[in-house]
């Protein structure tokens, strides 16, 4: 009945007896329709044709609007967005990370979203965890990106080569670095496992160190950084003592394309990455490699939430009802099961947990129940220094740590310091 009914108002549209607001004063079919643009803020060729077919579906279900999708690469995202915001010229949808949320909603360019979600039959059915990162990096002002997909980090491992040596897949740290050293073997040029010591090296130890130390929270009551907690640093040694032991050389300014290179080359056994790396895994290595989460320290396990990739409407936009309507389809449980399926992320609507290729889909689906698990670490992303001081401050001192050039405590401390004081300045101006 839905499908003729669909049908029945697509051919009213094409005997020009439907009509609904136009985007212009040009004539024919477009001027009876709602033009709205969608800028994908991560395009190329595996993103791309998912986002085509969504939209062909969309405009079946919708005659009455028109998609103009523009893909914008990952890289040019930020600037494109800022440019536009400058000019008046941005677009009605546009994807947005939470590592972009902060900068996009201090310069006012989204509307906000949770009277909508309230009134919307996705109410109630998308994850708490990712509407809480959402939330968080917005400042905890409200919700200005509708969530899509979940990330999570983990550990790729050659189940073969585990097999062969008898390893059981680790649980602990503890477990890892043990495994990693029975791996290696450097006439052949194999080591266990590989560290990130080039770009991005910053998230990515700190991900460690929370995983390891259990603590919950980034900042404790009183504004302090938890960074430099003593199990943090604890792990941040462990770390830096396998560099050239079970690790490359190399290591010290690989970042993961390299550190994927090794992996898929057989000369390393281990790489921590996250779920966005599983096509790539999967296609050079098939069934010899598996995927574990980040194991857990002797306090327990917490998880550092990874940007959560989603939606805003940009209040410059004419038709917000309308690109509303269209984030309520990309978000539905069949749009978003099906994107989430081919991405290899983790679903935003909990309705797909039920899906055969979810329930099925090994490591994804671990990492969706870690990630909903409650004990999530919210990345304090809403500072304006966030990324000054987990990117341009501490990867090339995670690199020193490598070489001997500084300690893992003062290495913690200067994170800590630095994001402490941002704290400090971000509640002072904000409350």
């Amino acid at each position: 009945m839905a499908r003729s009914l669909r049908t029945a108002a697509a051919a009213l549209v094409a005997l020009g007896l439907l009509t609904a607001c136009s985007s212009g004063g040009s004539s024919g079919d477009s001027a009876k329709k709602t033009v709205i643009t969608f800028w994908d803020n991560n395009a190329g060729p595996a993103r791309t044709p998912l986002y085509q077919h969504l939209i062909d579906e969309f405009e079946k279900a919708h005659p009455e609007i028109e998609v103009k999708y523009v893909g914008v690469t990952s890289s040019e995202v930020a600037e494109k967005y800022n440019t536009a915001i400058a000019s008046g010229s941005t677009p009605d949808v546009g994807g947005v990370t939470t590592a972009l949320l902060a900068s996009l909603t201090a310069q006012k360019a989204l509307v906000p979203l949770d009277e909508r979600l309230a009134g919307s039959p996705l109410n109630g059915k998308l994850s708490a965890a990712m509407l809480e990162t959402a939330k968080a990096a917005a400042g905890g002002k409200g919700l200005y990106q509708l969530p899509s997909s979940g990330n999570q980090d983990v550990i790729w491992y050659r189940a073969d080569k585990f097999k062969e040596a008898g390893i059981e897949v680790p649980k602990t740290w503890d477990e890892l670095f043990a495994a990693a050293a029975r791996l290696t073997d450097k006439s052949k040029n194999q080591y266990g496992f590989t560290i990130r010591g080039g770009a991005g090296s910053g998230f990515q130890v700190l991900a460690e160190a929370f995983a390891y130390s259990g603590v919950t929270e980034v900042f404790d009551a009183s504004g302090k950084s938890t960074v430099d907690d003593p199990r943090n640093v604890e792990l941040i040694a462990k770390i830096a003592a396998q560099y050239k032991n079970t690790t490359p050389e190399a290591d010290v300014s690989n970042a993961y394309p390299q550190m994927l290179a090794q992996f898929q080359a057989n000369q390393v056994m281990m790489v921590h990455h996250n779920l966005g790396s599983t096509k790539d895994v999967r296609s050079a290595l098939g069934d010899k490699v598996a995927g574990m989460l980040l194991p857990a320290g002797p306090g327990g396990t917490a998880t550092l939430a990874n940007p959560v990739d989603g939606f805003g409407v940009f209040k410059n936009s004419k038709h917000q009802d309308a690109a509303w309507t269209f984030l309520e389809f990309l978000d539905s449980h069949a749009s978003n099961s099906y994107w989430n399926e081919n991405a290899g992320q983790i679903p935003a609507n909990t309705e797909a947990y039920a899906d055969d290729w979810y329930v099925k889909s090994g490591i994804t689906k671990q990492a969706g129940d870690a990630l909903n698990s409650g004990k999530l670490v919210q990345p304090p992303v809403y500072l304006p220094q966030y990324s000054k001081i987990t990117k341009t401050e501490a990867e090339p001192n995670f690199q020193k740590v490598l070489l001997g050039k500084m300690t893992p405590a003062e290495f913690a401390k200067s994170v800590a310091d630095a994001l402490t004081k941002a704290q400090a300045d971000y509640r002072a101006k904000n409350g």
